[in-house]
């Protein structure tokens, strides 16, 4: 019944819609802003974890199996509908805002459903981003899941529930894979086995999961804690321990003597043309995987000249590998003893940047920001990241850093460079605006893509002198490093996907071309094979945000603005990069008038 009301008033809806677009009385498009409003109250329904990472906490007793064939049936029904919604609407008489959020939503709308007719729900699970490993953050009770009151405690339990259906619903989706031949490479099986072990412990007060427990607030009344411990307790001993036990146990017996010994996406049935997607959904562009090869060895070719300066500058005498072995190995590039001194490292080179933000922005968040070590359940096979605050500012933006060891925590490994990636003026500063900017419909606040994302980010690393970094040749080599890595990424993700390239070469090239341990290679090689094209949108991005600041510099001359131009790329949310371009050429238009 609710169903059939959302659809009459979405027929309504679609009614005043078109009288609108007749009469072009579109000052205030309420119609596209209901529109686009009734699509995001029903993507969170439909999504709730996604709900519960914004910090929009309705759903937080829900889980949904999403990977399911009946799943997929919901998610491209309710994509086909609105992009027939968003269809209806005249573009041309909406006002600059809206023209992006047409054009955003319309895209979005069509990749999704696109990406619903190939067959990836076979391999439901992968050893770097997975349902499992984020149950487990979820769980930990330290990180976007709420547990403040008996009923965020409550919530969490309901959401445990599901866990059995769905580690079995994923075994099932394994098995439909091994009798396609669509499976996961051996390499990321054999990481996963380790990670489903860690989380199926024996005492239940030594797993996870018991995170919340230990945390428990002391103002809850003793009958509470007393059931609440009971119920976690037998949820680990009967949920959640035998679900990661027998996904751990099918995965070592069943489908690691099936997973397949090819490297790239090519290795499965229609591969290429999935790659092609891939490439299309993460890049927001329609280049091919040559081009984007091509544009790789370029970019490697001249970061290599740049390292080869800096190596000559410092004195070295032997040649780029060498330096790199020198980079590693030297032990004045490990001085730290405690993951402290790792996390109070980092928070230096934030404050000796702050006092130039405000050269090269005028609009800085509000989010409160910290930074965090990265849970050591998932320290030895994460990287850096960032997850971002709530948009009301009750839950800050956290910059992880995982520290297995600290006594082996490189300063040459592009600390400032990475600071200004995940934290600031990189992720935080772009997730956090988007969020607060309460302007921009939610599905362009609480949204985003991955070229634009990860492209701002990484353009982010290349102010750091501009803020008062890279003033040692060594952190400017760990910059440039940072860098190579993103350009090398486009080597070897399109070359084992599209060119044949095995995972021995991909990571044979990556150590020989940056200060890369063979470890860290394999780690980073790995991600590429389950995520196919991720890692394209770094280097596509950024080249592309940086070539239209330097357009602007010489179209404007002395009336180019860095920080308005950096304010005019953050304001409208992570666009895809040729409705960003359009967007900021009006931009340059409007600052020559």
């Amino acid at each position: 019944m609710k169903k059939i009301i959302f659809l009459l008033s979405m027929i309504t809806l679609l009614a005043s819609c078109k009288l609108s677009n007749s009469n072009q009385n579109f000052q205030d498009n309420t119609e596209l802003s209901a529109l686009l409003d009734k699509y995001y109250e029903e993507r969170l329904q439909l999504f709730p974890l996604e709900a519960t990472q914004i910090g929009d906490n309705r759903y937080n007793d829900q889980l949904y199996i999403d990977f399911t064939e009946s799943f997929r049936k919901k998610e491209k029904e309710f994509f086909n509908r609105y992009l027939v919604y968003i269809s209806k609407f005249e573009r041309e008489a909406l006002n600059d805002n809206d023209k992006l959020s047409y054009d955003d939503f319309k895209r979005e709308m069509q990749i999704n459903i696109e990406g619903l007719s190939f067959h990836d729900n076979e391999f439901p699970l992968n050893q770097f981003a997975s349902a499992h490993l984020l149950f487990g953050q979820l769980g930990s009770g330290s990180v976007v899941q709420p547990f403040k009151t008996v009923a965020d405690y409550d919530n969490w339990l309901k959401r445990v529930a599901v866990f059995p259906a769905y580690f079995d619903s994923a075994i099932v989706y394994f098995k439909k894979g091994m009798a396609d031949s669509n499976v996961l490479p051996r390499a990321a099986v054999v990481k996963m086995i380790p990670q489903m072990q860690s989380m199926a412990t024996a005492d239940a007060k030594q797993n996870l999961f018991y995170g919340p427990i230990s945390l428990m607030p002391s103002t809850f009344s003793e009958a509470d804690k007393k059931r609440l411990t009971d119920a976690y307790t037998k949820a680990i001993n009967e949920l959640i321990t035998p679900s990661f036990k027998k996904v751990g146990d099918f995965l070592q017996n069943e489908y690691l003597p099936k997973s397949r010994t090819t490297t790239g996406i090519s290795g499965i049935p229609g591969g290429d043309k999935y790659y092609s997607y891939l490439i299309r959904q993460q890049t927001t562009t329609n280049k091919t995987p040559d081009e984007i090869y091509n544009t790789g060895l370029s970019e490697v070719k001249r970061i290599r000249s740049e390292m080869e300066r800096i190596k000559t500058e410092t004195g070295f005498t032997g040649d780029l590998k060498a330096f790199f072995t020198y980079l590693k190995t030297d032990k004045k590039f490990t001085p730290y003893k405690t993951p402290k001194q790792v996390l109070d490292a980092f928070e230096n080179i934030h404050k000796t940047m702050e006092p130039n933000l405000q050269k090269l922005f005028g609009h800085t968040p509000k989010t409160p920001f910290e930074i965090r070590q990265t849970e050591a359940f998932r320290a030895a096979s994460a990287s850096a990241e960032y997850n971002g605050g709530s948009a009301d500012g009750t839950r800050p933006g956290i910059f992880y850093i995982p520290i297995v060891d600290a006594t082996t925590f490189n300063i040459t490994s592009g600390m400032e460079s990475l600071f200004l990636h995940e934290a600031i003026p990189g992720h935080h500063y772009q997730i956090s605006l988007q969020q607060e900017n309460e302007k921009l419909p939610r599905f362009r606040r609480y949204g985003g893509n991955n070229a634009y994302v990860e492209g701002w980010a990484l353009y982010c690393e290349s102010l750091g002198k501009e803020l008062g970094l890279f003033t040692d040749p060594y952190q400017y080599m760990g910059a440039l490093g940072d860098e190579i890595h993103r350009a090398i990424r486009l080597v070897v993700d399109v070359g084992m996907h599209a060119k044949g390239m095995t995972r021995e070469e991909a990571i044979q090239y990556m150590t020989d071309n940056e200060q890369l341990s063979e470890e860290g290679a394999i780690a980073e090689i790995e991600r590429y094979m389950v995520i196919p094209a991720q890692a394209l949108g770094y280097k596509m991005g950024a080249l592309k945000i940086r070539e239209l600041r330097t357009k602007y510099e010489q179209q404007l001359g002395k009336d180019f603005s860095i920080s308005a131009f950096h304010d005019a790329v953050l304001k409208d949310g992570a666009l895809p990069l040729d409705v960003l371009e359009k967007k900021m050429d009006t931009w340059a238009e409007k600052q020559k008038k």
